[in-house]
């Protein structure tokens, strides 16, 4: 894997994790509906995917027509590559903390008050798993890259949740 593609795999996964699951998180700290948190969760993961994807691109394209202008050497051959790894990383890894959701959406016997708890769960063991896998690439050691990621997702996690309610409180 091209250095580029592992950046914008991992940024791409790491944010549709964080990003999802702090809908999930607002959305539970403020106490509506799992149905809200599905509907805003979905939302949420392919509007922001497909602008981290295409923000990505153009962010690609930028730097290579910076480069053209300075005449420095660039390629404009597969600026598209990066944008659609952000994206696909972005919407895949981002389904993770809605799987509690889905499953119960699909009938799974799961109480709404175990959904969240489930969700918190699968968040960390993504961001963990991510954080462990980039270590195949990067050669740190797959636990403190681990732990890395996860901790990163725990504060968005806390923050999100808090936000959600202390807005409940103040509506």
């Amino acid at each position: 894997m091209s250095p580029q593609l592992l950046r914008a795999s991992v940024y791409g996964a790491n944010d549709g994790i964080i990003t999802t699951f702090a809908v999930v998180a607002g959305v539970a700290g403020a106490g509506l509906s799992a149905n809200i948190i599905i509907i805003l969760g979905i939302a949420n993961m392919i509007a922001d995917g497909l602008s981290m994807g295409l923000g990505d691109y153009l962010g690609e394209r930028s730097e290579q027509k910076l480069k053209k202008h300075r005449n420095e050497s660039y390629n404009t051959k597969g600026l598209w590559k990066t944008g659609l790894m952000t994206f696909v990383s972005f919407v895949v890894a981002g389904a993770v903390p809605l799987t509690p959701y889905f499953l119960k959406f699909f009938g799974a016997p799961i109480p709404y008050e175990s959904q969240f708890m489930l969700s918190v769960l699968a968040m960390a063991c993504a961001q963990f798993a991510v954080g462990a896998l980039r270590a195949l690439f990067t050669k740190e050691h797959w636990i403190i890259s681990g732990l890395e990621m996860l901790g990163i997702g725990a504060i968005a996690a806390v923050v999100a949740y808090g936000l959600g309610a202390l807005i409940k409180g103040l509506v």
